[in-house]
């Protein structure tokens, strides 16, 4: 993060071991949880995959519903633990407020399931952190918690998520 980026973190737990969610989650079908939600569209499809969405480096295009696209990289993996991704290349009106976004998850032991941090971490355009810090982030985080409450929910319907005495 940098002085003038703009964070969006959203925070969830699951019943689920932190290896489990983690595995479930990072290879997850983004149009089965990202859904349209208020002024934002829904992921219809991720096209053009360079390979397993395992390994740093590893690209895609995330089409939304909308018609729009963006550009999405991997760039870091902790196994079983987290992992971090760019986004760039937005052709919906996000490409006239930020020149990117880093996402980030992390995947942590919580009692008897796991704690789930969440973060995009806007890059504002100049003149555009005003608009991304104010009215844009509190809908973004809502639209970030309905996925994320969806992702939750995939998790524990996944057989082998309980986390053993």
């Amino acid at each position: 993060m940098t002085k003038t980026s703009v964070p969006i973190t959203v925070l969830a737990r699951t019943t689920s071991s932190p290896a489990h969610t983690y595995q479930v989650i990072v290879p997850i079908d983004l149009a089965q949880v990202f859904k349209p939600w208020g002024p934002f569209p829904g992921v219809a499809e991720v096209r053009d995959q360079t390979g397993t969405w395992n390994r740093p480096g590893t690209s895609r295009q995330t089409w939304f519903t909308d018609g729009s696209k963006a550009d999405e990289r991997l760039t870091e993996i902790a196994e079983g633990h987290g992992f971090a991704y760019e986004l760039s290349g937005f052709t919906n009106v996000l490409a006239k407020l930020i020149s990117g976004v880093r996402g980030e998850w992390s995947f942590l032991p919580d009692g008897t399931g796991t704690s789930i941090r969440w973060t995009y971490d806007f890059r504002p355009l100049p003149g555009r952190r005003w608009i991304v810090a104010g009215p844009f982030k509190p809908l973004w985080a809502r639209y970030m918690r309905a996925a994320l409450t969806r992702m939750v929910t995939v998790v524990q319907e996944t057989p082998g998520g309980i986390m053993e005495e």
